[in-house]
């Protein structure tokens, strides 16, 4: 198991949100459901506001069907059946947990009515609040990288149980800089950052992700909330961000 780095040596550390910084039953039982359930009703309201997110859908969906996965059918003789199709394959989407750009989009701008309207507030672990304002104090950048939209991950950090969380955080990634599983993804985001790949920690729960990071120098770690360890594959693991000086 690699040692720790050294303090001095982390000029940033990069986190993913879902089993890192926030519990996971948040997504799954809480903001997946609830934009399922309000995805029809959104779309017939906002259609029009969203109609970039709904091409970019639409494109995603022609791509599925030339690669064979046999996504629902989308039928756009007029447009409620656009809107039904649109519906029928964002659920589709999520019944696979797909990394959808665009489904990611549109989940964002849900959860932002829901979270101006009080149905939701975001979730993290209780380390999470202390742990943020140690590394800043510390002069360390802090910045997220989540499947998840830009957006969503600004409400969740903005509207969080523990208040208002995002000055501590300098950027955000999602899946517009790249897949959270090739090296290129954090090559980009440590070249946004204006730092060495070495220079910055990686912390996750999925050690594929861990893996694209160290194949560019990053320094990683393991979290696991819970639980059994999985097989870290030569990241060392930390359980709590206290591990993290």
């Amino acid at each position: 198991m690699p040692d720790p780095p050294e303090a001095g040596r982390v000029r940033a550390i990069l986190l993913d949100i879902e089993g890192t910084t926030t519990p996971v039953d948040f997504v799954t039982r809480v903001l997946f459901p609830y934009a399922r359930e309000r995805a029809r009703e959104f779309l017939n309201r906002r259609a029009r506001a969203v109609r970039d997110d709904l091409a970019l859908l639409f494109s995603e969906h022609e791509a599925n069907e030339r690669g064979g996965q046999s996504p629902p059918p989308w039928r756009a003789e007029s447009p409620p059946d656009t809107l039904n199709s649109a519906v029928l394959y964002m659920h589709w989407l999520m019944d696979r947990d797909r990394k959808s750009t665009a489904l990611k989009a549109l989940q964002g701008r849900i959860w932002e009515e829901g979270y101006q309207a009080g149905h939701l507030r975001g979730q993290v672990y209780p380390d999470v609040p202390g742990a943020f304002a140690r590394w800043r104090a510390q002069g360390r950048d802090l910045a997220i990288f989540s499947s998840g939209s830009v957006l969503a991950q600004k409400l969740l950090f903005s509207r969080s149980e523990d208040g208002d969380l995002t000055p501590f955080l300098r950027a955000y990634f999602d899946t517009t800089t790249g897949a959270k599983g090739d090296p290129a993804s954090y090559r980009k985001i440590a070249a946004t950052l204006g730092h060495p790949p070495e220079a910055v920690l990686f912390l996750s729960d999925v050690t594929a992700e861990l893996d694209a990071a160290r194949d560019t120098g990053m320094d990683t770690a393991l979290c696991v909330r819970g639980g059994n360890a999985p097989a870290s594959e030569g990241h060392r693991v930390v359980r709590s961000f206290d591990q993290v000086s």
